[in-house]
């Protein structure tokens, strides 16, 4: 019978636990904005340790959210939401200026150095189950442009 009670408990306590995730993400950031703009982007690296693939993110702070790529197209740099990122497993994929990104669009308010950006990242592995990603990104400041530095005292 005490073995019986052990064995419920252990799958009780197993069956209440989360899922061990699969997605780590490393490095996340913001740009911040400026008055009036209405976009802008996240950046990050992901690991998935099996394997899959980046479906989407959200956040409160956007109206629109997706992700998105930037190439060269012959002399000229697009860039375009895609339905998914492909996570190979074990392999980190970064999300970088001028390259794979999240944009965040329909800006609620100016996103402020140090303020953080709360994202919600869905990501389907190759089991087909998904997995949600919590990520509090910390907001950096717009870069100055060289020679400019001056200019707003």
């Amino acid at each position: 019978m005490n073995k019986l009670i052990a064995l419920a408990s252990l799958a009780a306590t197993l069956a209440a636990s989360p899922a061990w995730a699969q997605t780590t993400v490393k490095d996340a950031w913001v740009r911040g904005t400026v008055a009036q703009q209405k976009a802008t982007g996240a950046f990050m690296t992901l690991t998935n340790a099996q394997g899959g693939k980046l479906l989407s993110a959200a956040s409160p702070v956007a109206g629109v959210v997706e992700v998105h790529e930037m190439k060269m197209e012959g002399n000229v740099m697009k860039m375009a939401a895609i339905p998914s990122l492909e996570l190979p497993a074990g392999k980190p994929v970064e999300l970088k200026p001028g390259g794979y990104h999240v944009m965040l669009m329909d800006l609620k308010q100016p996103l402020k150095d140090g303020d953080t950006v709360p994202l919600t990242l869905t990501i389907e592995g190759k089991d087909g189950k998904k997995e949600t990603v919590e990520v509090k990104a910390p907001i950096k400041a717009l870069a100055m442009p060289k020679g400019h530095e001056g200019m707003h005292k």
